[in-house]
């Protein structure tokens, strides 16, 4: 498992530089969210949460309807964005 995804902070920064360059790019915030929900979904899925931080994120999104998944992601990407 890649080293990013074992450390929050780590995965924070690189969240954050992705959306920076999705931005630059032309997406919106909306459209950055809608993937991060996406990324997110293929997450809970495939990834075993390597540290505390990834695995609280991980029972959140378990225990969240589908709104309450798309808050959780567009608060990932205001989070990522603020670590870029």
């Amino acid at each position: 498992m890649s080293t990013v995804v074992r450390n929050f902070d780590t995965w924070k920064k690189f969240l954050g530089e992705r959306v920076v360059q999705a931005e630059k790019l032309g997406m919106n915030e909306d459209t950055i969210s809608k993937l991060a929900y996406e990324i997110g979904d293929f997450l809970d899925e495939k990834v075993d949460p390597q540290n505390p931080s990834n695995r609280a994120l991980k029972e959140l999104w378990e225990v969240g309807n589908k709104e309450e998944r798309h808050t959780i992601a567009r608060l990932m990407v205001k989070l990522a964005k603020r670590n870029a």
